[in-house]
């Protein structure tokens, strides 16, 4: 069980301790992402980017194969083309490999949300709950 608003690590691009906001609404997750720009690595299709942290902590810098793109309906109604990487996501000790778009989500209170198809692996979420897998202090 899980609650409306969890803390996410990404081991893959060196990221932990993500605010995350569970939406049931949203199909796909999405992370927060700045100056995204696509490149080719040996042949293949890879995308740079940078995790905004704020807050006096440094920036991640990152980098990750594309998996493809998605057009997604953003939270105002936009449609949107985006970056869709595959990587490994933990919530507490459950730990997993899935899609997650890059949008810049600085208007949003939350850097990441976690969708539908994160959650099929069988969370509950319990809506009148956050942080029941734990805080900052407690991790």
């Amino acid at each position: 069980m899980i609650g409306w608003c969890e803390l996410i690590d990404i081991p893959g691009l060196g990221v932990t301790n993500l605010h995350a906001k569970v939406d049931t609404g949203a199909a796909t997750s999405s992370l927060h992402a700045t100056r995204i720009k696509p490149f080719e690595k040996d042949g293949q299709p890879f995308v740079q980017f940078v995790i905004p942290m704020g807050s006096g902590v440094a920036d991640y810098h990152c980098e990750a194969p594309v998996y493809g793109q998605r057009k997604i309906k953003s939270s105002n109604g936009v449609m949107q083309n985006r970056y869709v990487i595959e990587t490994v996501m933990k919530l507490g000790p459950l730990e997993w490999v899935g899609h997650m778009t890059l949008a810049n989500r600085q208007s949003m209170i939350f850097p990441v949300l976690i969708g539908r198809r994160a959650l099929k692996r069988g969370f509950l979420v319990n809506s009148a709950k956050r942080w029941m897998l734990g805080r900052h202090e407690e991790r």
